[in-house]
């Protein structure tokens, strides 16, 4: 299908021997200057580390920027800029004036819009306002739920500009940014710091290792992730990596999601995507939603049911079809004799690893720090629970944390001094590091399986159940690691190292 201009933009200060941009992956195309932030950079000294084309901003604070200078500052910079830059934003509410629009080339001007959610069709009338000559134009509004983002992409579909890029930002916008290029948006925006994700942005790395751009793969069906901190999960790295290495034409996108409802009604149920041409075909569920994706389901496995609740959904023939790969979790346990197993964390992965367990024949214990999900988990069940504060490992030859904590290295489930040391420990959650858990189980000589090879499982049969093919075989746990946080270390330090070898030199 072609590709898409990738924009890497700087928001922090470089180094002095622009280490930063130098380590950018040849793909990157053009460079964006924040210069509302990180001010005034030579454009020939940029030159030197950075072969693509040059992009100079000075967002103002009305659109989301830093710069709160006066209008005659503003004007001298963003002349001076267009001297050597090879593009320069112009914002639509202030620097449409006849002066500057003479001073600035037209084959220079990136004319961007910036305001509140819109319809497509109050952002066509607002588009038309701004068409003075231009190299380029973006409309971008503002997202405070994830049907918002739907908006630009329809007007992108209804205009078929190969000049105009129209995408939602804000975490609940993220998914349209990524799916713009598909319907003809001309940029695509990351962030040079790898650590973009974390504040719910992209960088260009991810851009790149995660969703395959600037390459542009013929896509005829979307899936996705839904929940609410999803933006470090190698899951869409992942999906999307297979359905390139099968040729498949899907794209698996990361959808920010406060209230499922709305997300249900206002954007997949809508006859309004629908008519992009693309139709949403399965999900990955996560916290908080796999309840309330249960209850929208046209049909669910006995496993889903029972559990009460869902993390992968797919339609078909028109049907949406609830179905759970927790019990995934332990499907690679050694099974020597009986299990006597305790599941801490009575969510919806917890009931569906406790469901899974109590079906093989074993003694399950649900153990929960809240009562009230406790006792819930075990009336849907029937097994017996008990508070975590007044649990005591002994006794058990396997345990499941199904709870995240330990996926941000902050504490311990629980206290591993009173698992007996053969007991297998199942850990779903992850980290940057081997969780604390992991790591106290293995220092006392234990066995543990660690959540990147949950994770791994769960995916492959996600992957199965959502484009019915199963996920190569080189997909595994280096693909997860050497895009995500373990990943981005050894860069950082490898550009610290570069930067100090570089000052040495001087």
């Amino acid at each position: 299908m072609g590709t898409i201009t990738l924009v890497a933009t700087i928001l922090a200060p470089l180094s002095s021997h622009a280490v930063e941009i130098s380590h950018l992956p040849a793909t990157v195309s053009c460079l964006q200057v924040r210069s509302d932030v990180v001010g005034d950079i030579s454009p020939q000294w940029l030159r030197n580390y950075f072969s693509g084309k040059l992009l100079y901003s000075l967002q103002s604070t009305q659109a989301g920027g830093a710069f709160h200078g006066t209008a005659e500052e503003r004007n001298k910079r963003l002349i001076a800029a267009s001297r050597y830059y090879d593009l320069v934003e112009l914002e639509a509410g202030f620097d449409l004036r006849p002066s500057l629009l003479e001073a600035i080339p037209a084959e220079k001007r990136l004319i961007v819009w910036r305001g509140a959610a819109q319809s497509a069709s109050h952002l066509r009338a607002l588009f038309e306002q701004i068409m003075v000559p231009a190299h380029s134009y973006c409309m971008i509004t503002r997202s405070t739920k994830t049907s918002d983002g739907l908006q630009p992409l329809l007007l992108l579909n209804e205009l078929h500009r190969t000049d105009l890029t129209a995408f939602c930002e804000g975490p609940h916008g993220l998914w349209s940014r990524l799916l713009a290029p598909y319907l003809g948006a001309s940029f695509l925006f990351g962030q040079v710091n790898d650590d973009a994700r974390l504040a719910g942005e992209f960088s260009v790395h991810q851009l790149i290792v995660d969703y395959g751009f600037p390459a542009l793969r013929p896509v005829r069906k979307l899936l996705g992730m839904v929940g609410n901190k999803i933006f470090q999960s190698p899951s869409p790295r992942l999906h999307n990596a297979a359905y390139q290495a099968l040729d498949y034409p899907a794209l698996f996108l990361p959808f920010h999601v406060d209230s499922f409802q709305e997300f249900w009604r206002d954007l997949v149920e809508s006859p309004a995507f629908h008519g992009l041409g693309i139709p949403m075909e399965g999900f990955v569920m996560v916290s908080p939603h796999k309840e309330a994706a249960l209850a929208v389901a046209g049909k669910a496995s006995e496993m889903a049911r029972k559990a009460g609740s869902t993390n992968v959904m797919v339609c078909r023939n028109g049907c949406w079809e609830a179905h759970t790969t927790d019990p995934e979790s332990i499907s690679d346990i050694p099974r020597g004799g009986p299990l006597k197993a305790a599941v801490i964390g009575c969510g919806g992965a917890g009931r569906a690893v406790a469901a899974a367990l109590q079906q093989s024949g074993a003694e399950v214990t649900l153990v929960n720090r809240g009562r009230e999900r406790g006792l819930y988990a075990s009336d849907l069940l029937g097994l017996p629970f008990t508070l975590l504060s007044e649990f005591w490992g002994d006794g058990y030859n396997l345990l499941v944390n199904a709870t995240p904590v330990g996926k941000n290295n902050d504490r311990l489930p629980f206290d591993v001094e009173s698992l007996n040391r053969n007991t297998m420990v199942v850990d779903l959650a992850y980290g940057t590091d081997p969780t604390p858990l992991v790591a106290a189980v293995l220092a006392r000589g234990g066995t543990a399986i660690d959540g990147f090879d949950v994770l791994l499982t769960q995916v492959r049969k996600q992957f199965h159940i959502l484009a019915g093919k199963k996920m190569p075989d080189q997909i595994g746990r280096e693909m997860i690691l050497n895009g995500g946080p373990h990943h981005r270390r050894s860069q950082e330090k490898q550009l610290h190292d570069d930067t100090l070898h570089t000052l040495e030199a001087c």
